[in-house]
């Protein structure tokens, strides 16, 4: 249905507790975006307080055929919660709750609405570690970490939020309610039906409840910051770290453009005239990461090579993050408007994109930044758009056209952790294979036969 009439919401809104269905304007306003630059406002918001409110809501909306999107913290950057068809925002913000961590068995069991950074400051009071962790991990939810399949600068090592699913408790479209998985670190019973979820979108079910591994807290954490006079000579870097034999917990690069707009940010000297810079953080036992780091800066070619910085400790280690933490904001103080792309390449490929970002920006004559995740190839592209030019956005869709074209040429895909949502739906038909494309759209027949949950997106 395009529109919920109000008599068919308000007889969901009697069914549920008090202020878990809300109709009015400034709610539903509040629901209908993300970070993106989509925005559609639903007929009503869900607020429910329990799992069985969740499923209420799905019941009555997959009989009253209601479009129903769920959301978490509405941080992603690619329009995946924007209730595209109106109908139900199906907020999961109320189910907020650590349910458990358990150090023994190291796991911790939470609610959807849990943020990423809460439970991670729980579980390391205990001596734990939970290492997905997404840049906006002080906003953004488990549950929308789960739907979007998260990563982070920690997965190089660690790997993304899928690695530590154990189990999921799941509101499917017709409101039944699963548990999937369990709380043992190794399973084979049956299919692995609780990652299905991951990275689902909100398109397969609505996650009320996750499992999650835990591990060991690394005792300590050591870094190796370096600038470079040009992108090949951080490249070469990159190389030498792996054929050194180390493995970073995580592997940071940052281009010349994206430097020089943090140096007007932050005046930080150091970044005066790079070209390229290195962010390298090795974990564990202090003696070892300690003796590791000189091994590894060791391995850095002196050559092109502006500066090096070493820091021991966490609160050390989190200055030279800190500069990290500012790219994103330092390249919105240009005024220009980002079209953020998290592109993933093979790993001998990242020079070449390097190469093939400058050739973009002289193609269409748009400023393009790159930084990200070095190690896996996950690099954030920065399309630079002058809204103020007649032709801005027929610029910047030519040039995401040409970057997705030459991503996929590589054998690289064109999201490496925010999805598809309704940014990359026009790239989708490119990005896979007809009988790809058609067995998606038969998993959501089986899953959500009324295609009531989060329409309009890519299936």
């Amino acid at each position: 249905m395009s529109r919920s009439p109000l008599t068919v919401l308000r007889r969901l809104q009697s069914q549920l507790g008090p202020g878990e269905l809300r109709l009015d304007t400034a709610t539903c306003e509040a629901h209908g975006g993300d970070k993106w630059f989509a925005h559609h406002r639903p007929e009503a918001v869900a607020l429910p307080r329990s799992a069985r409110a969740v499923t209420a809501i799905l019941r009555y909306a997959h009989t009253q055929r209601i479009p129903v999107t769920p959301r978490g913290a509405g941080h992603g950057y690619v329009g995946g919660c924007v209730p595209a068809q109106g109908g139900i925002a199906l907020s999961l913000a109320r189910l907020n709750r650590i349910r458990e961590i358990h150090p023994r068995d190291f796991v911790a069991v939470v609610q959807p609405g849990v943020i990423t950074a809460d439970l991670q400051t729980a579980v390391e009071r205990r001596g734990l570690f939970y290492p997905p962790d997404p840049a906006s991990r002080a906003d953004c939810t488990l549950g929308g970490n789960i739907a979007t399949n998260a990563g982070g600068p920690r997965c190089l090592k660690y790997g993304v939020t899928r690695d530590y699913v154990l189990g999921l408790e799941v509101a499917l479209a017709d409101g039944t309610l699963v548990r999937l998985g369990s709380r043992t670190h190794k399973n084979k019973t049956g299919f692995e039906l609780a990652r299905l979820f991951v990275g689902s979108e909100g398109l397969l079910g609505v996650v009320t409840e996750a499992t999650l591994k835990l591990l060991p807290l690394p005792p300590f954490r050591a870094c190796l910051a370096v600038g470079f006079a040009s992108t090949r000579a951080a490249v070469n870097a990159i190389q030498a770290i792996f054929a050194a034999g180390f493995l970073p917990c995580a592997l940071e690069v940052a281009d010349g453009f994206t430097l020089a707009a943090a140096h007007r940010r932050t005046g930080s000297a150091r970044l005066a005239g790079c070209q390229a810079m290195l962010i390298v953080e090795l974990d564990g036992q202090e003696r070892s990461v300690r003796g590791e780091l000189r091994a590894l800066a060791r391995t850095v070619p002196a050559q092109g090579t502006r500066f090096v910085d070493r820091a021991f400790g966490a609160v050390a280690c989190e200055r030279i993050w800190q500069v990290r933490r500012e790219f994103s904001y330092a390249l919105r103080d240009t005024g220009l408007t980002k079209l953020n792309e998290d592109i993933a390449v093979p790993r001998s490929r990242l020079e070449d994109l390097f190469h093939f970002a400058q050739r973009l920006q002289r193609r269409h004559r748009l400023p393009v930044a790159c930084f990200g995740h070095a190690g896996d190839g996950n690099i954030h592209v920065n399309i630079m758009v002058d809204q103020t030019l007649p032709d801005a956005q027929e610029r910047g869709a030519a040039a995401l056209s040409d970057l997705f074209r030459q991503v996929l040429a590589w054998g690289g895909v064109v999201t490496g952790e925010h999805g598809i949502g309704l940014a990359k739906k026009p790239w989708w038909p490119q990005a896979v294979s007809p009988a790809v494309q058609a067995l998606h759209h038969r998993l959501k027949q089986t899953l959500d036969p009324h295609g009531v949950l989060n329409p309009g997106k890519f299936v």
